[in-house]
C-alpha cells in the first residue's frame, strides 16, 4: 500500500513526536460531522448533568447549554465511525506505526467559543502504559485552529523523555507540573491549521490546551490507537472484556497475542481518583493549574 506521508514527514514525527497534515479530510466529511455535532448539542440542551454519552461544561445550564465533550463518538455516530475506518485517518497511522493497528478510544473535544474548557499538561501514556509506545492520537480539525482559539500545544521531543509524575497527594490526577518536569511553557508549539487538517501526536509527548476565549469554536475529533502488539500494562486504566472484545478493536491488519516489549519508562496510574472518570474532572485534583477556567 502506498505511503501517504513523505519520508521527511515520517522523520519529523519520529524526531519531534508530532505532525500536522493539512487538507487531509475532505469538506463533505466535515459537513457531515458538523451536522452530527448539532444533533448532540440539541441532546445536551435537554440535560442537567453529564452522562455516558455527553460531558457537560461546569457552567452548563439547561437555559444556557454547554457541551464539553462527545464521548466515544464512534459508538454513537455512524459518520465518525466510518471516518475512523477510512484511509483519511488510517493511511497516515499505518505509515507511522505499521499495518496492524488497534483502537484505544475516541472523543470529540468541543472547545466552544468563549468558554471551551482547557486541558492541563499531560502525557496520554501516563493514562494507559503499554508494552511499547507505538501509540498515537490523530486529531481531526473540524474548525480552523489558530493561536486565539485554544489550539493543542506540544513539547517537541518530549516523547523521547521520561513519563512524568501525574499524581497529586498520591492519587492519579491526569496532569503534570511543567515546573517539576523542568519544562518551559515558552517552548511549547501550537498545532494550528485550517479545518480538514489532521494533527498527529505521539502517546508520550507532553501536550495540553488553554481555555478558548475567542469568538470561534475549536472542535477536535480524536482517534487514539496503537500497534496491535502493544498490550496494556497491569494497573493501567485500559478496560476490555476478553480477547474477543480486544480483537474487535482492530482497525486494520491482523491481531496478535505476542506483545512487543520495549525498554521505555512507565508509571502506573494508580490509585485512581474517587470521582467520575473524565480528564476534566480528575485534573481538578491538580493543585497548580497552568490554564484558566471558564468563569460563567
Amino acid at each position: 500500500m502506498a505511503e501517504v506521508l513523505t519520508p521527511d514527514q515520517i522523520a519529523f514525527y519520529q524526531e519531534h513526536g508530532y505532525l500536522v497534515v493539512e487538507n487531509q479530510i475532505p469538506e463533505d466529511w466535515l459537513r457531515r460531522i458538523r451536522d452530527e455535532i448539532a444533533r448532540f448539542e440539541d441532546e445536551a440542551a435537554t440535560m442537567t448533568a453529564s452522562n455516558d454519552r455527553l460531558d457537560l461544561e461546569d457552567t452548563h445550564t439547561p437555559e444556557n447549554p454547554r457541551l464539553r465533550r462527545i464521548k466515544l463518538p464512534h459508538t454513537i455516530s455512524d459518520v465518525m465511525r466510518d471516518l475512523m475506518f477510512s484511509d483519511h485517518v488510517l493511511a497516515p497511522a499505518r505509515d507511522l506505526i505499521g499495518p496492524d493497528i488497534r483502537l484505544h478510544t475516541t472523543k470529540l473535544n468541543m472547545k466552544s467559543a468563549g468558554y471551551g474548557a482547557a486541558v492541563e499538561w499531560h502525557q496520554d501514556y501516563a493514562f494507559y502504559p503499554h508494552t511499547n509506545d507505538d501509540i498515537l492520537a490523530i486529531g481531526v480539525l473540524i474548525d480552523d485552529m489558530g493561536l486565539e482559539n485554544g489550539p493543542l500545544m506540544v513539547f517537541p521531543g518530549s516523547h523521547r523523555g521520561p513519563v512524568f509524575d501525574h499524581h497529586a497527594d498520591g492519587v492519579f490526577a491526569g496532569a503534570m507540573s511543567l515546573k517539576a518536569a523542568g519544562l518551559n511553557p515558552e517552548d511549547a508549539v501550537p498545532l494550528t491549521g485550517p479545518a480538514g487538517s489532521i494533527s498527529i501526536h505521539h502517546g508520550r509527548i507532553v501536550h495540553g490546551s488553554a481555555l478558548n476565549t475567542s469568538d470561534r469554536a475549536r472542535r477536535l475529533l480524536f482517534y487514539e490507537m496503537m500497534a496491535a502488539d502493544a498490550f496494556p500494562i497491569m494497573g493501567s486504566m485500559t478496560k476490555w472484556d476478553g480477547i474477543a472484545d480486544y480483537n474487535a478493536r482492530m482497525l486494520c491488519g491482523e491481531p496478535t497475542l505476542t506483545p512487543r516489549l520495549k525498554d521505555i519508562p512507565i508509571r502506573i496510574p494508580q490509585p485512581q481518583p474517587d470521582k467520575p472518570w473524565s480528564i476534566y474532572e480528575i485534573q481538578k485534583g491538580l493543585k497548580d493549574r497552568a490554564f484558566e477556567t471558564a468563569k460563567d
